[in-house]
C-alpha cells in the first residue's frame, strides 16, 4: 500500500436531513363545509450513519469528500398523508476506525466489525400532523408541529489498524524483513530509516490452517510521543494489537537499553500499552554464533525472547509459535 494511497486521518463535515413539518390542513369537500382536522405528519430526516467495511483498508475514498448531507423529511400533506422519509447517507470506513467530535476531541464510537453501522449526526424526528392535537373540546387545531432541525458538525475518523500482533522497533530493524519472511505482504526494504512510512498487513500463516494478522508499523524513534518522527501518526495503531513484538537486531549496542526506550515511548504515550502481551525478538540472528547468543541472553529484559533470522528463516518457526500462544493468553 502505497504513501499516497494510505490515509489513515480525515476530518469531515456531516449534516443529518432535517424533520419534515406536520400538515395543519383542515378537511374540505363540496358538501362537508367543516370536516376537521387530517393533516399528516412530515416526514423524518435522514441520518449519517458511518458503516463498517470489511474491504476497505484506508480512508482514501473520503479525502476528497468531506461533505456528507442526509436528507431532509417531507412535509405532511392532506388526508393524513405523512411526507416521505429523507434518505440516510452511509459513510463506507475500514474496521477499526474511531469516530471523534472535532471540537471537543470525544470519542463517539469505535467500528470494529463488518456491516457494524452506528449513526454520527441524527436526523430530526418529523412534526406531528394537526390531527393528533384533536379532543373533545377543541375539535378543529389549526395548528401542527415543525419538524426538528438537523444535526451538523465537525466529525473526526480515525484509522487504527487491526492486528494481532503488531511489530514494534526503531527504524531499519528489520521489521519489514521479517513481514515479507512470513506472509505475502510486500513492504518496501532498504538499508535506511523510516524505509516504511504507513502500516502494513500480512496474514501469517501458522498450524493446521491457522493464521493471524501482524502489523509492521512505521519505527520509533525517542520522543515519538511528541510527535517526533512519525511520532503520533503511527503510535496510535498499535493501540489495536493484541501482541507486540518487539524487534531490536542482534548489532545493537545495548538491546535492554534500546528496549527500555521503546516501553519508554509507549508509556508515554498510553500507559494502557503496557498491559498487552509483550515479545521479544532479536533480528538479524544469522550474524552470531552460540557462544555470542549466550553471552546476549544474558543481559536481556525478563519476557519471552528469541533469536532469529528473517533472510536465513533460522527460529522463525519458534517465533510464530511463542507469537501464537501469546495470542492465546
Amino acid at each position: 500500500m502505497s504513501k499516497s494511497n494510505f490515509i489513515d486521518y480525515v476530518k469531515i463535515f456531516c449534516r443529518s436531513g432535517k424533520g419534515g413539518a406536520g400538515s395543519a390542513h383542515l378537511h374540505r369537500e363540496k358538501y362537508i363545509q367543516k370536516g376537521g382536522p387530517d393533516g399528516g405528519d412530515g416526514g423524518h430526516g435522514g441520518h449519517v450513519i458511518v458503516r463498517g467495511n470489511a474491504q476497505l483498508w484506508t480512508l482514501l475514498h473520503l479525502k476528497y469528500n468531506r461533505h456528507v448531507f442526509a436528507e431532509s423529511g417531507g412535509n405532511g400533506s392532506k388526508s393524513q398523508k405523512f411526507g416521505a422519509d429523507g434518505k440516510t447517507a452511509y459513510i463506507e470506513v475500514p474496521l477499526g476506525t474511531v469516530a471523534k467530535d472535532a471540537e471537543t476531541d470525544e470519542v463517539l464510537f469505535e467500528i470494529t466489525e463488518d456491516g457494524e453501522e452506528r449513526v454520527i449526526t441524527k436526523g430530526g424526528k418529523g412534526g406531528l400532523g394537526n390531527v393528533h392535537f384533536k379532543t373533545s373540546t377543541h375539535q378543529t387545531p389549526r395548528y401542527a408541529q415543525p419538524g426538528e432541525p438537523a444535526e451538523e458538525g465537525w466529525k473526526i475518523l480515525e484509522l487504527k489498524v487491526l492486528a494481532d500482533v503488531g511489530l514494534v522497533g526503531f527504524p531499519n530493524a528489520g521489521k519489514s524483513t521479517l513481514l515479507s519472511a512470513v506472509s505475502a505482504a510486500k513492504p518496501k526494504i532498504a538499508d535506511y530509516p523510516f524505509t516504511t512510512l504507513v502500516p502494513q498487513l500480512g496474514i501469517v500463516a501458522y498450524h493446521d490452517n491457522l493464521s493471524f494478522a501482524m502489523a509492521d508499523i512505521p519505527g520509533i524513534i525517542e520522543g515519538a510521543h511528541e510527535g517526533k518522527g512519525l511520532g503520533l501518526r503511527f503510535l496510535r495503531h498499535i493501540e489495536r494489537n493484541s501482541v507486540l513484538l518487539f524487534i531490536i537486531p542482534s548489532d545493537s549496542n545495548d538491546i535492554r537499553e534500546e528496549y527500555e526506550v521503546l516501553i519508554k515511548e509507549l508509556e508515554e504515550y498510553n500507559p494502557e500499552l503496557l498491559d498487552k502481551q509483550r515479545i521479544l525478538g532479536i533480528s538479524k540472528s544469522d550474524l552470531l554464533d552460540e557462544e555470542l547468543m549466550e553471552e546476549i541472553s544474558k543481559d536481556l529484559p525478563d519476557l519471552n525472547y528469541v533469536f532469529f533470522s528473517s533472510i536465513t528463516n533460522q527460529n522463525i518457526g519458534p517465533l510464530k509459535t511463542l507469537i501464537w500462544e501469546a495470542l492465546q493468553d
